[in-house]
């Protein structure tokens, strides 16, 4: 999640194209149907009350805003951590439109692009009764932004582009008076941010929790997570978390609906469960213990034929258009030759893949991009077959293992989320595949939550532990191609921990073709850049791609308000109730 807002004509191109393939439809007064959610409201209701309850797999990265980089976070934290703007609520493309949450209307940029100006309410008040600051929001961008070393999660977009970013160490070391110079505070309503070169997306990166509001005085460093002072509907309640079984959410007692209008308090309660086993979250889904899988990356291979082979079910479920595209990093760092790297690329069974994570309708179509059809900017090509021999070619692997020196096959370790059953599914793929032409692998499993810190993340524990493949997945940070590509194909963005860039790919004509479209006017000039890079990562073999996703949803028929937003590929959690 660079450049203007999108028009409405882009937004139509960002989101249609999935909802079509996805099928869907109903009335949007309540209706329900297989696909209904994709493109209507269903069970629309103004009913509150109840409990609603979430389960995943795992742990998330963090609770803390500052500190998460899972799409579900994003859409969840929204619940408790009010950003400056926010997605509109509301399924199809409507709801890739950007409306204000804390700010009082989107960003008012200077002449010269330099300079991004932010109101907020008056009168608004956090959990704790404290009024609601831009100080609060400076401070939040501060921590979240750069102090990696203490919160390794998130992007890093605001120290990339604002002025004086890179010298800046972020308010755990810097202790001098008033922080990062380049954002101002005037007054308690009024935040400015100061750019080091023009940026015309920037009103996307305040959508980022990084600008929900963090009170100094009640920052406990990594620790915050565990009671985060709430801006929005709902606050974490005390002594609920446990980060081995879950947090739980109640209301907010000084929030009002005017503060963030697009954010609804619809329950009385909310629930996360953590560490809930797969087959077992789907279970407890269909028989009605759980109303959302938080994850949203759709069900295990159990409950998908559970819900797909019976029509009382089916109609209570959603192949979401997800904006992800699940692949393989190929870290250039274990994997130095383009030539073995091609090998894997000729060698995978594409199928096996697409069958993983639930097939033609339910899984997704199979990739042969880095940037999904969904991402402005992206281009249909297939440089390795992926679509015209999706079984493999094995002759032209073997013709790369001979020119990268290793006719024979090389090894290394693939990295995996060992709770999430359909990456292990894939890896297991991938290894069979590989197996054929020589290239002999172990698979590693890591948990969700640390993969992306101390694992895959880590660029010096992946080369220590030679390990040269992950599975991955990614969406946008927002529908465009900057929003998608800057954070895992420029060089710059790589970190020891944290590092979203698992490829290790540090290019400089795909770092400068970033920078060209970053400060890129003209969205046709932008979309070529973006064509570009996909094309060179292609080529230097740094991506395995896997299917353009969808996920398999299921809803309850006490779950209202449900439609899927395009903005985060899963139901917009800010909007559902219980009836």
């Amino acid at each position: 999640m660079k450049r203007r807002k999108l028009t409405g004509a882009a937004l139509a191109m960002a989101g249609l194209g999935l909802l079509t393939a996805c099928g869907g439809g109903s009335d949007g007064g309540g209706g329900a149907g297989y696909g209904a959610a994709n493109t209507s409201i269903v069970n629309a209701s103004e009913a509150t009350g109840g409990t609603l309850n979430f389960g995943m797999t795992n742990t998330p990265d963090s609770l803390d805003p500052g500190n998460t980089y899972y799409t579900f976070m994003w859409n969840f934290s929204r619940l408790y951590a009010s950003p400056l703007l926010t997605y509109n609520p509301a399924p199809g493309p409507d709801g890739l439109k950007l409306v204000p949450n804390l700010a009082t209307g989107l960003g008012e940029v200077s002449d010269n692009g330099l300079t991004w100006t932010y109101h907020i309410r008056s009168g608004m008040k956090l959990s704790d009764g404290e009024p609601i600051t831009t100080a609060q929001i400076k401070y939040a961008v501060e921590r979240g932004n750069f102090a990696k070393d203490v919160l390794a999660n998130g992007p890093s977009y605001f120290a990339q582009y604002l002025a004086g970013g890179s010298s800046y160490q972020g308010p755990y070391k810097d202790k001098s008076p008033g922080g990062l110079a380049s954002i101002e505070t005037p007054d308690d309503t009024t935040i400015v941010f100061h750019l080091a070169q023009p940026f015309a997306d920037f009103d996307y990166l305040v959508t980022s929790p990084q600008t929900a509001p963090v009170p100094q005085a009640k920052d406990t460093g990594v620790s915050y997570q565990t009671a985060p002072v709430a801006s929005g509907p709902y606050m974490v309640e005390p002594g609920s978390f446990n980060p081995s079984t879950g947090v739980s959410l109640v209301k907010n007692p000084n929030w009002k609906q005017s503060d963030t209008p697009a954010v609804k308090q619809r329950a009385d309660r909310i629930n996360l469960v953590y560490n809930v086993a797969g087959d077992d979250l789907d279970n407890r889904l269909l028989n009605g213990s759980l109303d959302v899988d938080a994850y949203g990356t759709g069900m295990q291979t159990a409950g998908r034929a559970k819900v797909l082979n019976n029509p009382t079910t089916k109609k209570n479920a959603d192949a979401a258009p997800s904006g992800f595209e699940w692949y393989f990093p190929i870290n250039t760092q274990v994997i130095t030759n383009v030539e073995c790297r091609r090998a894997i690329e000729y060698a995978a069974d594409k199928t096996l893949f697409q069958n993983a994570y639930g097939g033609p309708e339910a899984g997704g179509d199979i990739a042969s991009t880095v940037l999904p059809p969904n991402v402005i900017g992206y281009q249909k090509y297939d440089l390795y077959g992926a679509t015209t021999q999706p079984g493999g070619d094995l002759d032209k692997a073997k013709d790369a293992l001979a020119k990268c020196g290793q006719p024979n096959g090389f090894s290394f370790n693939i990295a995996v989320r060992g709770d999430r059953p359909k990456e292990s599914q894939t890896a297991q793929a991938l290894q069979q595949s590989l197996a054929k032409v020589g290239i002999r692998t172990d698979i590693l499993q890591y948990p969700t939550g640390d993969y992306g810190t101390s694992y895959a993340g880590s660029p010096q524990f992946m080369k220590d532990h030679n390990i040269g493949m992950a599975t991955y997945g990614w969406s946008a940070d927002w529908p465009e191609g900057f929003g998608y590509l800057s954070q895992i194909a420029d060089g710059r963005a790589i970190r020891s921990a944290g590092n979203s860039n698992i490829e290790m790919l540090d290019d400089p004509q795909v770092n400068h073709l970033l920078d060209q479209a970053a400060a890129a006017t003209d969205a046709g000039a932008r979309n070529g850049f973006y064509a570009q890079i996909d094309r060179i990562m292609m080529e230097q073999a740094v991506i395995l791609p896997e299917v353009y996703a969808r996920s398999l949803l299921y809803r309850g028929p006490s779950l209202t308000n449900v439609f899927v937003s395009l903005a985060y590929g899963q139901y917009d959690y800010t909007q559902l109730g219980k009836s």
